[in-house]
C-alpha cells in the first residue's frame, strides 16, 4: 500500500540530535579543566543551602530525586564546601560520678582539649601509681608515724606501769596466756610464791588443801582488780583507736599533698566549674581509697596469708576518662556519612562484661558513641531506606532531633536482665541531619509521619535533568574530564565526548535536556575507556563509547531477544504486511532494571448490537490497571460526542491486547483501541505494516506518551528481522517530535526509505493514514460523507440503532399478543 502524500512524515533533522564534535573547543578532554561544581540542580542546591544556613531546630533537609542523579555526591560536596566556614565543635568525655556511679557526668572541652586532659588524668594517675608507695616510705612519713607510734608507748606503758604495781601490792601477777595466734594478760594470785590460775585455786578450796576465807579474801580481791584492769584496757583499746586514726590521718595528709600538688596544673588550665568539681570529688575518692595507691593496684584478698596479694582488674579504672567524641583532628565541623545506621552504629551503646560471678555489669568507661553524636556540631547524611529499616533508628532520630537532646542507650531486648543499668548524663546535640530519599517515599512517609514536617523543614528536590545549553554541553566534557582524571583513564576525543553527551540526551528523553544522571554517564566512562584499552587506542573515540554501550545493553536484553525469538517463530503472532479490519499493532514498553525496550502487540476489536458500550477485556478479567482503564472510558466518550449526536449508540465493541498474560496499565494505547473500533465498525481495513501509539482525549486529540524512542526501535526490530518492505513505519503524537533521539540505524532506515514515522494530532489524520480512506468531517447535521471511514462506521451505527428498535418493536407487540385472552404468541391463534 502507498504511503499518502498528504501526511508528512517527520523531518529527518528531527529524528536525532547530534553534538557536532567539531563545535566543541577542544581535540581530547585533557586540554579542559576538570568540572568543579554541581550542575543542573540549582533549584535542589538553593534549597539545600537554604536549609543548612539556618540554625534553628527542625530545619534539617530532605534531599528527595530519583536514583542515579548523582543526590549523594552533591550533598558530600556541599557539606565540604559549608563545614569549612566554620570551627571544630567540642569534645565531649564521660567521667565516674563518684556520688552515683549509675549516674556518669559528662564534660566538654574545647576541640583538641578533650584528648589532652584524658592524657593529663592517664599522667596524674601513673605518677600517682609511682611516688605513693614512697611516700609511705619516705623519711618525714616514718618519723610522723614514729613520733605517734613513740607517744602511744610512753602512754601504754604508763598505765601498766601502775597497774604491775598496784597487782603486786595485792599480791598478785599479771601472766601472759597463749590463746590461739594471740597472747592475753591474765590475773592470778601468787601462792607460796607462785601465780595460780583462779579456778585452779578454787578448786584446792574445794578440796580442803587451801583455806576457804582466805580464798574469799583473795577472789574479792581479784575481781576488784580485774575491774580495773578491763578498765585500763579498755583505755589502751581507746589510744589504739586514737593512735590509728592519727596515723590514718598522717596518711590522708601526706597522699592528699602529693595529689593536689599535681592536681594544681589542672585546675588553673581547665576553669569549668563542673571539671573543677570533677577534679575535687576524683581527689575525695582517691583519699578515701588510699590503700590502692599504697599498694600500688594490688589488693589483699581474704584467705591470703598478710602481704600476698593479687591483681583484680584495674582499680584504677573509675579515674579514668572515657573520650567519646575526639576532634583533635578536626579543623571544621565533622561530616559524616553513614551508610549502616544500624541502631548501634547511628546512636551508640553501653556494652556490658560479665563479671566473676555470671553477672552482665557495665560502667561508664563502657558508654561508646554512634555516628550521630561524632556528627554533633556538624552534619549527617543518611538514606531514609536504609534507616527505616532498622529497628528502633527513625523513632530515636525523631526523638533526638525534637528535643534536642540524645540519651545513650542500650537497644537490646535482653537489656533487662542486667544488673544495673546507666543513665548517662544526656548531651545537647546540634547536628544538621540530610536524608537522602526518593520522591515516592519522601512523601509516602509525609503523609503517614506528622513529625517528619516537623523535623525536616527544608526539601531540595534534584531533577533528573537540565536544560541543553552549551553551557551545559561544556559541563558534561568537563564531568568527563573530572572521571577521567580521579580514574585515571584514558582522555577522551571530541567525537567521544560528543557521543556521551548524544546518549545524556536520550536518556533525558527529550532533544531540549540533558540527563543529570551523571553516574549512569560515568560507568560508560569507564566502560568506553575498557574497549579503548582493548583496541590499544591512546584516546576513547565516539567508536569505544558506541562499543561501551552496545555491550551493556547485550548483558541486558536476553528477554528481549527471548521476545523477539518468540516474535520471529509467530509464537507471538505480530503482522508487518497486509491490513486486517478490526486490527492494529499497538507498541509497549518493557522496563526491566536499566533496559527499556519496546515491543508491537496486536490489539483487536469486535462490535456488535448491544447496549454494552466499550468492553475492557483485560478491565474484565481483572488485568487492567486504571490508568488503562480511563482510557478504555474516554474512548467512549470520543464515540458519543461524534457519533451520537443524532441518534443513541446501540453497540458493544469489545477490544483486547492479544496474546497479554499479565496486567495492562496506562492509556497510551487508547489511540490504537480507537482505530480498532472505527475500523471494526466501518469495516475498512487496517494497515498491518504500521505501529501506532499515543493517548487520546474525548476531543479525539492525540497526546503525548512515554518511551517514544524505544516503541519506535521496537517495531523496526521486528519488521527488519521480518523484512523491511519499504512502506512500514510507525505513528506517534506529534508533541512527542521533540523527544526524539532514535538510534542511528533506525535514523538511516528512515532516511533511506526504508521505514517511516508519521506525526499524528488527531484521530481523523491517523485513521487516515492506516486505512488511506479520508476519516470524513461532520456535517451540520451530524452526518458524513459515505465513501469515508467516519461515514461507514456511522451507517453501521444506524444500522445497529434501526436493529435495535426492530426487536425492541418485535418484542412489545409479542408481548400485547400473549397478553390478549386466550391467546398463544407460539402457535399464532
Amino acid at each position: 500500500m502507498p504511503t499518502n502524500p498528504t501526511h508528512p512524515e517527520v523531518p529527518s533533522d528531527k529524528l536525532r540530535w547530534r553534538c557536532d564534535p567539531s563545535q566543541l573547543p577542544f581535540k581530547t578532554t585533557d586540554e579542559i579543566e576538570p568540572l568543579d561544581k554541581i550542575v543542573g540542580q540549582a533549584r535542589g542546591v538553593e534549597a539545600f543551602r537554604y536549609g543548612m544556613a539556618i540554625n534553628k531546630a527542625g530545619y534539617n533537609v530532605f534531599v528527595t530525586g530519583e536514583p542515579h542523579t548523582g543526590r549523594m555526591a552533591s550533598v558530600e560536596k556541599l557539606l565540604q564546601e559549608l563545614s569549612h566556614k566554620h570551627g571544630a565543635p567540642d569534645d565531649l568525655a564521660y567521667v565516674n560520678n563518684f556520688k552515683n556511679t549509675d549516674a556518669p557526668l559528662l564534660l566538654r572541652f574545647k576541640s583538641g582539649e578533650g584528648s589532652e586532659f584524658r592524657k593529663e588524668i592517664h599522667d596524674l594517675l601513673d605518677t600517682l601509681k609511682r611516688e605513693a608507695p614512697q611516700i609511705f616510705e619516705s623519711q618525714e612519713y616514718v618519723a610522723r608515724k614514729k613520733e605517734i607510734m613513740e607517744t602511744y608507748e610512753r602512754r601504754t606503758r604508763d598505765f601498766f606501769k601502775d597497774l604491775d604495781k598496784r597487782v603486786k601490792e595485792e599480791g598478785f601477777a599479771l601472766v601472759q596466756i597463749q590463746a590461739g595466734q594471740m597472747q592475753r594478760p591474765e590475773l592470778m594470785p601468787i601462792v607460796d610464791s607462785e601465780p595460780v590460775p583462779m579456778p585452779r585455786l578454787e578448786e584446792m578450796v574445794e578440796k580442803g588443801r587451801f583455806p576457804r576465807d582466805e580464798f574469799e579474801q583473795i577472789k574479792e580481791k581479784y575481781d576488784r582488780l580485774r575491774g580495773e584492769i578491763d578498765k585500763i584496757f579498755l583505755e589502751v583499746r581507746d589510744l589504739q583507736k586514737e593512735l590509728n586514726e592519727k596515723g590514718e590521718q598522717v596518711d590522708k595528709h601526706m597522699f592528699t599533698a602529693t595529689a593536689q600538688r599535681l592536681m594544681d596544673p589542672l585546675r588553673e588550665k581547665y576553669t569549668s566549674e563542673k571539671i573543677r568539681k570533677y577534679l575535687r570529688d576524683m581527689l575525695e575518692d582517691m583519699v578515701e581509697n588510699i590503700d590502692t595507691f599504697r599498694t600500688g593496684g594490688q589488693q589483699q584478698i581474704p584467705g591470703l596469708p598478710q602481704g600476698m596479694t593479687m591483681i583484680m582488674g584495674d582499680p584504677f579504672m573509675a579515674y579514668h576518662v572515657n573520650l567519646i567524641v575526639d576532634n583533635s583532628e578536626q579543623e571544621s565541623p565533622p561530616v559524616i556519612r553513614e551508610g549502616y545506621p544500624t541502631y548501634r552504629n547511628l546512636f551508640g551503646s553501653i556494652e556490658r562484661v560479665i563479671d566473676r560471678t555470671g553477672v552482665w555489669r557495665t560502667d561508664y568507661s563502657k558508654i561508646k558513641v554512634g555516628s550521630f553524636l561524632k556528627a554533633n556540631g556538624g552534619y549527617l547524611v543518611l538514606n531514609l531506606m536504609d534507616a527505616i529499616m532498622e529497628p528502633g533508628v527513625w523513632p530515636a532520630l525523631k526523638r533526638a532531633l525534637k528535643t534536642e537532646r540524645m540519651e545513650i542507650q542500650t537497644f537490646d531486648p535482653y537489656y533487662m536482665f542486667m544488673s544495673s543499668s546507666l543513665k548517662p548524663e544526656p548531651i545537647h546535640v546540634e547536628v544538621k541531619v540530610v536524608v537522602v530519599a526518593d520522591t515516592y517515599l519522601y512523601h509516602l512517609l509525609r503523609q503517614y509521619d506528622p513529625d517528619v514536617q516537623k523535623i525536616f523543614r527544608v526539601r531540595a528536590d534534584f531533577d533528573r535533568s537540565m536544560d541543553k545549553t552549551e553551557d551545559a554541553v561544556m559541563a558534561m566534557a568537563r564531568f568527563v574530564r573530572k572521571e577521567t582524571q580521579k580514574e585515571k583513564l584514558r582522555p577522551f576525543e571530541a567525537s567521544g565526548v560528543a557521543a556521551l553527551v548524544e546518549e545524556a540526551v536520550r536518556l533525558a528523553g527529550r532533544q531540549e535536556k540533558i540527563t543529570t544522571r551523571f553516574p549512569t554517564i560515568a560507568e560508560i566512562i569507564r566502560e568506553a575507556d575498557y574497549w579503548a584499552e582493548q583496541e590499544k587506542a591512546a584516546a576513547v573515540n565516539e567508536h569505544h563509547v558506541q562499543r561501551a554501550m552496545d555491550s551493556r545493553k547485550y548483558r541486558d536484553n536476553l528477554i528481549e531477544d527471548k521476545i523477539q525469538e518468540m516474535i520471529d517463530r509467530d509464537s507471538i503472532m505480530i503482522s508487518t504486511t497486509g491490513a486486517v479490519v478490526g486490527q492494529v499493532n499497538g507498541l509497549s514498553v518493557y522496563s526491566l532494571g536499566d533496559l527499556a525496550f519496546g515491543r508491537p502487540a496486536r490489539i483487536t476489536a469486535n462490535t456488535a448490537l448491544g447496549r454494552e458500550g466499550v468492553i475492557n477485556i483485560e478491565r474484565e478479567a481483572q488485568m487492567s490497571g486504571p490508568i488503562h482503564n480511563k482510557g478504555v472510558y474516554i474512548l467512549s466518550g470520543y464515540l458519543r460526542r461524534v457519533f451520537a449526536q443524532n441518534k443513541p449508540l446501540s453497540v458493544s465493541a469489545s477490544i483486547a491486547f492479544e496474546q497479554s498474560y499479565s496486567g495492562i496499565e496506562g492509556d497510551s494505547a487508547s489511540s490504537t483501541e480507537m482505530y480498532a473500533i472505527l475500523s471494526s465498525l466501518s469495516g475498512v481495513p487496517l494497515r498491518q505494516d504500521i505501529a501506532v501509539t499515543g493517548s487520546v482525549n474525548q476531543k479525539g486529540e492525540v497526546q503525548p506518551i512515554g518511551g517514544v524512542n524505544e516503541k519506535v526501535e521496537g517495531f523496526y526490530d521486528v519488521c527488519k528481522s521480518k523484512g523491511l518492505t519499504g512502506e512500514q513505519g510507525v505513528m506517534i503524537p506529534h508533541s512527542n517530535v521533540q523527544d526524539l533521539m532514535l538510534r542511528k540505524d533506525v535514523v538511516q532506515a528512515i532516511q533511506e526509505g526504508k521505514f517511516h514515522l508519521w506525526p499524528v494530532k488527531t484521530i481523523a489524520q491517523g485513521v487516515e493514514i492506516l486505512t488511506g480512506v479520508p476519516a470524513g468531517e461532520q456535517r451540520e447535521d451530524f452526518t458524513f460523507p459515505e465513501d469515508t471511514v467516519f461515514g461507514k462506521a456511522d451507517a453501521k451505527l444506524k444500522e445497529l440503532v434501526e436493529t435495535m428498535l426492530k426487536f425492541a418493536k418485535a418484542a412489545e407487540e409479542g408481548g400485547k399478543e400473549q397478553d390478549k385472552p386466550g391467546g398463544c404468541v407460539d402457535c399464532g391463534k
